[in-house]
C-alpha cells in the first residue's frame, strides 16, 4: 500500500512537471540565440515550477527505488500516463478517444497486479 501511495505522489509530480513544461514552451515564443530571448526565458516562471516538480519527483523516485524491489517500483511509473490523460483533458481541453481510456484502464490493472 505504501508503494502505491508513494508512486501516486511521484507520478503526480512527474505529470505536473510535464504540464508546466508544456505551458513554459507555449509561453516561450520563437526560439532565438539572443540575450532578449534568454532574458525572457529567465522570467518565465513556468520553467521554475517545472524544475521544482521534476526535482521533487526525482528525490521521491530515489527513495522508492531504494526501498522497494525494482521489479515492483518501475512499473508504477506508468501511473504518470494515467494522470497525464486527466491533465490533457483538464488543462489543455483535449478530447480523449475511448481507445486511450481503454489503454489507461489496462495500465491501472497492470499496476494493481504488480503490487499484489
Amino acid at each position: 500500500m505504501r508503494l502505491i501511495l508513494l508512486s501516486i505522489v511521484q507520478s503526480v509530480l512527474l505529470c505536473s512537471g510535464q504540464v508546466l513544461l508544456k505551458l513554459a514552451l507555449q509561453k516561450m515564443g520563437d526560439f532565438a540565440w539572443t540575450w532578449q530571448f534568454l532574458g525572457h526565458q529567465l522570467t518565465n516562471w513556468w520553467w521554475l515550477g517545472c524544475g521544482i516538480c521534476y526535482g521533487m519527483a526525482t528525490v521521491m523516485w530515489m527513495y522508492i527505488v531504494r526501498t522497494f524491489p525494482f521489479s515492483m517500483a518501475y512499473p508504477m511509473v506508468s501511473l504518470s500516463y494515467v494522470f497525464g490523460m486527466f491533465a490533457a483533458m483538464c488543462f489543455f481541453h483535449e478530447t480523449i478517444p475511448l481507445t486511450r481510456w481503454a489503454g489507461v484502464l489496462l495500465i491501472m490493472v497492470g499496476c494493481f497486479l504488480v503490487v499484489k
